[in-house]
């Protein structure tokens, strides 16, 4: 029995959960909920596993903030494999293009390409993330720093890792092939080696393509753990991951006249065999966790990452009627993160008033080497920059060239940070959790280029309050306050220049109500509103694609989701939420009133499943977006869009299941994500996926 486990059993009377960290693979323990085990068997939609939010074994129903879970049955019978994909399914969350060779959001208003966690450490390599080895997705919304650290203003996104186990072994295999051509092959293979000892594989090849002219590329991914029991008390998880990416990069179609360009889905507005991304990455990871006593436990994590980045592409700055004018570069990273975690939980009493107290430290450092160059285009504009070309169905683009490098730059990244958190019972109906934390940020740069160094230092403390009333122990009311920080030198921290050494970090302060219920084992519902202030904002200029200041901005809104077993044979996942965002004061970059982009004030997701035997099953879904702005600029609109998808279920025996996923049934002409005014994704037409999964 895990240590989590037996501390659970202590504050909550019986209910088990599991740590912050990776799910592991067991048979099911009789008082654990369904959800959180991950056994090769179907365990349903609903998650209700709260301590990735608090760093201890706490419900979700106990945490003052807004969850939403992705569990590892739905992110299978809607047959997503990127994390992008799945993210569509969740309220509040809007994709962003990422130019495209990487995942980012906007959460609450918030544009990121950093917030992202593997296990609650960071994971900021930009690059696709894939869900091959993944046992659920978090998306945790509203500021987050006393928790997650620097960043993560209006939420983060955790995935938790597949990792072996020690009770009983498995061989499990999948294939798929979809309509475009692309297709995949994959394992998930655990053995045990006695009763303390397991290890376990995943892994998958595919070959990627979808409805662009020219879009290919491939991805590669393994990922062995191990997972050992050093006694009764103590458990030592070690995992490595390398994901090998390489596509082209397609950063979308132009505007015209404020709308998306019309009568050019397909077409692909870069040159073909320049336009290219790839990425090696490889993780590294090793967590203990140990049972010091009855009400004492402690873990340690640690996790090196090694990746090497490099993309180029030439996209449109522009378009007419009859034209189209391009421009490139290329660009490459290398990164080096250690990330060192530990924490000390005690549970106990001081008279009549339970605690959970949380005292950790967390230490990063992290280095950085990055590189570009400028595209040269045969007879171009602008010194050869840009160059106009005839719109067509299928863009001739001149002959390119690269210029040398226009940046060079070197970067060390330290912090160092302590955190103390109490989840305070007082009696059997309010519960206070309180918490702060401390970064020492420090960075470095150095322009090799010209030879200027860098250097900015913040000590930033980072608080979260939150108040929850449980007139019943299905049904919690909270009320939450918390801020977080961002430093100037934006989400990847390559360079400072002169102006951004002297800026004070960016303030995200985030006031939040909801309620969370549990009308029956395995489902959950929630509600809440919330307000979020950024102070001090930077925001993608609307032609560059770089960060600009704003000064201030505003989301408020109101977020609902529901996810489980509404009766034996049907399951669901239900959301809503209605977003407002401007910005508040007037800068170069923006008047005060502005809404903030890609900020739509209606999204509805729904997915649900029906198994009318044991053998057969159907699933519908759609997600709506109602209309926003593809930039600050307010200048170009994304249209309003309803995508719906639908699957079919068939358990041919125990061991073999072969599924059919129809994306975009009614082939929705859509444009879900972009990123300046200029480069805006294509939804895919209507397609089809056809997959088996394999139980030997």
């Amino acid at each position: 029995m895990s240590i989590f486990n037996t501390l659970s059993r202590a504050l909550f009377g019986g209910a088990a959960v599991v740590s912050p960290g990776p799910a592991l693979a067991t048979e099911a323990d009789t008082d654990a909920p369904d959800p959180i085990v991950v056994t090769g068997e179907r365990q349903g939609y609903a998650v209700d596993d709260g301590s990735s939010a608090t760093k201890t074994p706490t419900a979700w129903i106990d945490t003052p903030q807004t969850i939403t879970a992705l569990s590892r049955d739905q992110l299978d019978d809607q047959a997503v494999q990127q994390l992008g994909d799945a993210l569509r399914y969740v309220p509040g969350v809007v994709l962003g293009q990422g130019e495209g060779h990487r995942d980012q959001v906007t959460l609450r208003g918030q544009n990121t390409t950093a917030d992202f966690f593997l296990d609650g450490l960071r994971d900021d390599t930009q690059y696709y993330r894939p869900l091959y080895n993944i046992d659920r997705v978090e998306v945790l919304k509203g500021a987050n720093a006393m928790i997650f650290g620097r960043g993560g203003g209006g939420g983060v996104i955790n995935r938790v890792s597949k990792v072996a186990g020690v009770d009983a072994g498995f061989v499990h295999g999948a294939a798929s092939a979809d309509s475009f051509g692309a297709f995949d092959i994959a394992a998930d293979l655990n053995q045990t080696f006695g009763g303390s000892l397991g290890g376990r594989l995943n892994a998958i090849y595919q070959e990627l393509d979808n409805h662009r002219q020219v879009f290919d590329g491939r991805f590669i991914g393994i990922s062995p753990t191990l997972t050992a029991g050093l006694g009764e008390r103590t458990t030592l998880t070690l995992g490595y991951t390398y994901d090998d990416d390489k596509r082209v990069t397609d950063r979308g179609v132009p505007a015209l006249a404020g709308r998306p360009i019309r009568g050019f889905r397909d077409t692909f507005f870069g040159q073909e065999g320049f336009n290219r991304s790839r990425v090696k990455a490889h993780h590294l990871r090793g967590r203990l966790d140990a049972e010091l006593s009855d009400s004492l436990s402690a873990n340690a994590t640690a996790l090196f990452t090694d990746s090497d980045k490099f993309y180029a592409n030439v996209y449109a700055r522009g378009a007419t009627a009859t034209t189209a004018e391009l421009e490139g570069y290329a660009d490459g990273t290398e990164r080096q993160n250690w990330i060192g975690q530990a924490n000390l939980v005690w549970t106990g009493a001081t008279g009549p008033i339970g605690h959970t107290l949380l005292i950790g430290g967390e230490l990063t450092d992290q280095d950085s080497d990055n590189d570009r160059r400028n595209v040269l285009f045969a007879g171009g504009t602008n010194g050869g920059l840009r160059v106009t070309v005839p719109l067509a169905e299928r863009i001739v683009v001149p002959a390119v060239s690269l210029t040398p490098i226009i940046r060079d730059s070197r970067s060390r990244l330290s912090v160092r940070s302590a955190y103390v958190q109490d989840q305070i019972a007082l009696g059997e109906h309010l519960e206070v959790v309180a918490g702060v934390r401390y970064d020492d940020f420090e960075i470095r740069t150095l322009n090799l280029i010209n030879n200027f160094r860098a250097e900015r230092s913040d000590g930033k403390w980072s608080p979260r309050v939150g108040v929850i009333g449980k007139p019943q122990p299905n049904l919690s009311l909270y009320a939450s306050y918390a801020k977080s920080f961002l430093p100037q030198a934006g989400d990847q921290f390559l360079v400072l220049d002169a102006t951004t050494e002297t800026l004070a970090p960016e303030v995200f302060e985030n006031l939040e109500a909801g309620v969370k219920w549990e009308p029956m084992d395995g489902l959950t519902v929630s509600a809440a509103v919330f307000q979020l202030d950024r102070d001090n904002t930077r925001a993608t200029d609307p032609l560059t694609g770089f960060a600009v200041q704003t000064g201030k901005t505003r989301t408020k809104g109101f977020e609902a989701h529901l996810a489980g077993q509404i009766t034996p044979q049907w399951q669901a996942s239900l959301g809503y939420a209605n977003q407002d965002g401007e910005v508040r004061s007037t800068t170069t970059a923006a008047p005060a009133g502005r809404e903030l982009a890609q900020v739509p004030r209606h999204q509805v997701t729904a997915w649900t499943r029906y198994d009318f035997t044991p053998a057969l099953g159907l699933g519908l879904g759609f997600v709506h977006q109602s209309k926003s702005f593809a930039t600050i600029s307010n200048a170009v609109t994304l249209p309003s869009f309803t995508r719906v998808d639908a699957a079919a279920f068939w358990t041919v025996n125990p061991r073999i299941a072969v599924q059919l996923n129809v994306e975009n049934l009614f082939d929705e002409r859509y444009f879900p994500s972009a990123h300046t005014d200029h480069n805006i994704s294509t939804g895919e037409p209507l397609n089809a996926r056809i997959g088996v999964r394999v139980k030997l």
